[in-house]
Formats: C-alpha cells, sequence, structure tokens
C-alpha cells in the first residue's frame, strides 16, 4: 500500500501539473495570434463575440465575455461580447423546450451573424450543447474558436481556429485544462485592450 501524500505534497503535485499545461501554451504561440486576429477582425466589422462553456468551462466564458465589455486593464471603449450561458431563464427554458443539448445552439441561430465569432470552451471537446452550437454557427457563417483539451474532441473539426491543450501536457486532467484556459482568455484579451487603445477614438 502506498503512503498518502502529505497535503504539502499533495499541493506541489497539482502545481506542478498545472505549470506542465500551461507551458504547453508556448506551442500554440501561431494560432493564439491568429485567435487574436480573428477576434479583432469581428470587432472591427461591428461583429459580437459570443462565449459559452459548461460547468467551470461556463465561469471562464463569462469572465472572457464580462474583461471585454468591462475593462481588462485599462479604461477603453466596451468590447461587443455576450455570454450565451449567462442568462438562465433562457437556459431553462430552451432546455425545458428543446432539451439541455439545444440550450446554446437555439441562441446562436437566433442572435449570430456572419461577422460574429463563437468562442467555446470544452475540457472533453465533446459536450453535445457546444457541439451542437458550432454545427449552428458554422451553417450561419461565423468564425468557430474553441478552447479544448486532451485531442480536443469532435468540437475540433468544427472550429476554425483552436488551442487544444493536450492530454500529454494536462494529465487529461480537466482542472490542468481549465488553469491553462484562464491564461489562454488574459492572452487574448492582453490582444484585444491592445488593438483597442490604438485605435483612435
Amino acid at each position: 500500500m502506498s503512503t498518502p501524500l502529505s497535503t504539502q505534497q499533495l499541493f506541489s503535485q497539482r502545481i506542478e501539473g498545472s505549470l506542465a499545461a500551461i507551458a504547453s501554451l508556448r506551442q500554440e504561440l501561431d494560432e493564439l495570434a491568429a485567435i487574436a486576429a480573428a477576434l479583432t477582425k469581428c470587432l472591427q466589422a461591428n461583429g459580437t463575440i459570443y462565449t459559452a462553456g459548461n460547468g467551470g468551462s461556463a465561469a471562464e466564458a463569462l469572465h472572457l465575455a464580462e474583461e471585454l465589455i468591462g475593462r481588462y486593464r485599462s479604461n477603453r471603449s466596451p468590447l461587443r461580447a455576450i455570454c450565451l450561458n449567462a442568462d438562465p431563464t433562457a437556459l431553462t427554458c430552451i432546455a425545458n423546450d428543446f432539451g439541455f443539448d439545444r440550450v446554446f445552439a437555439r441562441q446562436c441561430q437566433s442572435l449570430l451573424l456572419p461577422q460574429d465569432v463563437l468562442v467555446v470552451l470544452s475540457t472533453s471537446g465533446n459536450s453535445p450543447n457546444i457541439i451542437e452550437a458550432l454545427k449552428i454557427a458554422r451553417a450561419k457563417g461565423a468564425t468557430t474558436i474553441g478552447l479544448l483539451g486532451r485531442d480536443g474532441g469532435a468540437c475540433r473539426a468544427l472550429c476554425d481556429y483552436a488551442i487544444v491543450v493536450a492530454a500529454s501536457a494536462s494529465g487529461g486532467d480537466s482542472a490542468h485544462i481549465q488553469e491553462a484556459h484562464q491564461v489562454v482568455i488574459h492572452l487574448l484579451c492582453e490582444a484585444l485592450e491592445a488593438n483597442a487603445n490604438e485605435r483612435p477614438t
């Protein structure tokens, strides 16, 4: 029988796992830059950045939208962003009438325009409601971006751009994937805020 880890050992192990997942993002710098460019293009075309996720990923989807419409580091004009998991009345209405797999797709069907971007977060890449949302977004001509984990799942093929925190980097651990996704969110906020501040007001 193995000796249980001490609290300090457990914390150290978890920190190492998080660092490995975040360090793997260095291999994604070109894709990160392409995503930042796609988001900037959307905003310059008066499009809207929509975000969506489930559970912890829903919290991160909210975080991205609020940083854009509010502020990240500096005061600037608000950037157009809406989180599709923010409205409990819409979510419960759609889930009750059409099923939980449609909670984001129904909103995408109603709201998305070709100049818009849908950013989805899924640690598995296989969340049915995220897959359905991506299908609708692509059908409507919107740009699709995924912050995914493991091998990217079924979502990967439905995304125009994707950051996949691979199982080899994260150990397939959802927490480490989400920690890396949080870093991605802040990197994108850095780029978008810099671009916003460079534009004449």
